[in-house]
């Protein structure tokens, strides 16, 4: 079986997950990957067939998505060129990471296409949902990179199809301690807003890791990093607690070394408010940005010694195996209905 393994470069979440999936599906199909984004600060360790533009979401330094640099390289011809260009037809299977180019040529050509996302739990219908309900927000969450058919994977097992996180084997096989730091990843934030908050914590050390410098310095109680992976890696795994965004896997892969954790969902991005009501339910602390009036629920977190229980097993290759297996029997996965490239995403024409 031919596979096409694409995956969302937007954030790192995606790139880590299929760093842990690519080893597996090497050994059971034939192989190729695309990767399209713009913000990942890791690598995928594993051949690049298709390295497309495809359509990220830029972060922002005041704690949301910066809508106009986000709205200027949504360039709408290249993005459907790209959806012609890709040789979908190529392939028996496209395992889809919430990854839009192929998506849609998929759909355009009604290729088999396997959605293997959290994205695709975030849509279940019983995963959770903020208490404000934002139904374009959602719209644009489930025809962003559209899979009538899938497994996600979540904090919980919402549904028969929805799995618990694929962790890093670097994080389930480490060795895990706590050297009394708290471990700090705001992307959508600048340093300046970082430091003035957390400096108010005396005696807190703070190991942030930031998208906006290039080099290693030192202000007040917070020790601030360029992001680089084995740092923070390094940083994540010997830390007290973990401050971080509404993400999926950073909180996830904390919860799981039963780390204190505390999120704060990034503006404009629904699926992250939808996290944070996912983590919320496990009894993770929410606040909504890092402002001097969400201080003293700051404070408790850190005084607060509780660890949330999860069990996070690792069934990625059984949920792998039972993907090509579907995908060998005619009529298992549906195709979509089709819809030309020239009619994809009116709105960003």
């Amino acid at each position: 079986m031919k596979v096409l393994y694409a995956i969302q470069g937007t954030g790192n979440g995606h790139v880590s997950r299929a760093n842990e999936i690519l080893p597996i599906l090497q050994q059971k199909c034939e192989l190729d990957v695309l990767l399209s984004g713009t913000q990942a600060d890791v690598g995928v360790n594993f051949p690049v067939k298709y390295r497309l533009r495809g359509m990220s979401f830029i972060f922002g330094k005041k704690g949301g998505v910066d809508v106009y640099k986000t709205m200027k390289q949504m360039q709408s011809k290249k993005f459907i060129q790209e959806i012609k260009d890709l040789p979908v037809e190529n392939y028996d299977l496209v395992i889809n990471d919430f990854e839009p180019v192929s998506a849609w040529a998929c759909r355009s050509r009604q290729v088999p296409c396997v959605a293997m996302s959290h994205q695709f739990a975030v849509l279940h219908k019983n995963a959770p949902r903020p208490a404000s309900f934002d139904p374009l927000a959602l719209l644009v969450l489930k025809y962003y990179a559209p899979c009538k058919s899938g497994v996600g994977f979540h904090f919980k097992k919402y549904g028969d199809n929805i799995f618990t996180p694929v962790i890093r084997s670097e994080i389930r096989h480490a060795d895990v301690k706590n050297k009394g730091h708290y471990t700090v990843y705001l992307p959508a934030y600048d340093d300046d807003k970082i430091i003035g908050f957390l400096s108010k914590f005396k005696g807190v050390q703070w190991q942030v890791f930031s998208k906006h410098t290039t080099k290693f310095y030192k202000e007040k109680n917070c020790l601030v990093h360029p992001v680089h992976a084995k740092f923070f890696t390094e940083s994540f795994i010997n830390c007290e607690g973990v401050l971080c965004g509404a993400g999926f896997e950073t909180p996830a892969e904390a919860l799981y070394m039963q780390k204190k954790v505390l999120v704060v969902p990034m503006k404009q991005q629904y699926e992250q408010h939808c996290n944070a009501a996912g983590a919320a339910s496990l009894g993770v602390p929410v606040i909504k940005s890092i402002k001097s009036k969400h201080f003293e629920k700051v404070e408790a977190w850190l005084n607060n010694n509780q660890r949330i229980e999860v069990d996070y097993k690792d069934e990625t290759e059984s949920i792998i195996n039972n993907i090509l297996t579907a995908a060998s029997q005619p009529g298992m996965i549906p195709a979509q209905p089709k819809i030309e490239p020239s009619r994809i995403l009116p709105a960003f024409r």
